[in-house]
């Protein structure tokens, strides 16, 4: 199973629908495995409330998905890595990727993206992600 992180960006847009939404049914429907850490579930959490999201039947749904450990693992200690000069916060994403041996990191953001692969970890955008599991999934 390809275990995926999802940067705060591709989540929250995820409520929006489009690929965001593609990419966090994968995770529903169990295909993928939702790598996460405090820091990201945090991060996760702060921005629907900023948003006025905290209400939302849906968002009272994921977190009970959370809270539940479904198709997701979580870790709590992550490695101290210092490589998105421009924007720290957003190790984080890498950290937890680097902590669970996870394929992939789905990020929208132009700092992680620009990074590319970080170890054995691929940095990608929701489309790229989603045309690469298309076509390794195919029937």
């Amino acid at each position: 199973m390809v275990k995926i992180v999802i940067d705060t960006n591709v989540f929250i847009s995820s409520f929006f629908g489009g690929v965001p939404r593609e990419i966090i049914n994968l995770w529903k429907e169990g295909k993928v495995v939702l790598c996460l850490s405090q820091n990201i579930i945090e991060e996760y959490i702060e921005v629907m409330n900023r948003l006025g999201l905290k209400n939302t039947e849906e968002i009272q749904k994921l977190t009970k998905l959370f809270a539940e450990g479904y198709n997701s693992i979580f870790t709590s200690k992550t490695p101290d890595i210092n490589i998105v000069g421009d924007d720290p916060d957003d190790n984080k994403f890498i950290e937890c990727a680097v902590a669970l041996d996870c394929k992939f990191i789905i990020s929208g953001d132009k700092h992680l993206k620009g990074i590319k692969k970080y170890i054995d970890t691929i940095i990608m955008s929701p489309r790229d992600f989603i045309d690469f599991y298309n076509a390794e999934n195919r029937v």
